[in-house]
């Protein structure tokens, strides 16, 4: 019985920082902020302090946060490094950044969607709709949108039927947590609207408007990114 407690204990630190993580995004955290005590924060996730403990464990292994005795824990990074396979979470520059890698998926995702159109099977177009679904269900409930966000893009490449597609976008779409308030929950209309135009257009199996959609929606993120950048430009 000990064992299985153990197991359950594991699982439920494991469920607690992710909540820790996502709340850490939410509140537009920074790095060398500080995080609520245990007590404050095991208050909030409703678990103990052992719990709360073992899930900040998890997210310093991670390079999330570090635990500094007799002063708090503070966040050190809002991306864990297993989320960070491009190797670019040291940038300083995050909107430059951002807007170096939505000129990439420019590049890639609109062919990518053209892909998808005439590839997609009636499985994969299901998934698709879902994933469109639960973007559009956290934008309307006010919520963190960015891991479906992930997924639907990853779900488009996977109606590419390519092997090489489908490993490609994750690792695309993963940096995007670098900056999850440069362009999130600031299009959020835009998103519904666009990701609504991908998905039918794949479904209808309609290359040209599923590669039109696309690219209509990485330019409104390009858009934005460039507006922030001038608005940062003359605040200087």
């Amino acid at each position: 019985m000990e064992g299985f407690s153990n197991i359950k204990n594991k699982l439920l630190a494991e469920q607690v920082q992710e909540q820790i993580y996502h709340y850490i995004l939410e509140l537009s955290m920074r790095p060398g902020d500080k995080l609520p005590n245990e007590f404050e924060l095991g208050e909030k996730f409703g678990v103990g302090r052992s719990t709360i403990r073992e899930a900040v464990k998890l997210l310093a292994s991670r390079g999330v946060l570090e635990v500094r005795q007799g002063s708090g824990t503070y966040v050190v990074s809002t991306t864990p490094s297993d989320l960070d396979p491009l190797g670019l979470s040291g940038v300083e520059d995050k909107i430059a950044l951002a807007l170096d890698l939505v000129n990439v998926r420019l590049i890639l995702e609109p062919g990518i969607a053209e892909m998808a159109a005439l590839n997609a099977t009636e499985e994969s177009i299901r998934q698709l709709r879902y994933h469109c679904d639960q973007v559009e269900e956290k934008i309307k409930a006010g919520d963190l949108y960015i891991r479906d966000d992930i997924a639907f893009h990853t779900s488009v490449a996977r109606c590419s039927g390519n092997m090489v597609v489908e490993q490609l976008i994750p690792i695309i779409d993963t940096a995007v947590l670098m900056f999850v308030n440069v362009t999130h929950q600031k299009l959020t209309k835009e998103t519904i609207m666009t990701h609504r135009a991908i998905v039918d257009a794949i479904a209808a199996h309609d290359p040209i408007g599923a590669k039109t959609a696309m690219m209509m929606h990485m330019t409104y993120n390009r858009n934005m990114i460039l507006k922030l950048m001038k608005e940062e430009k003359e605040q200087r």
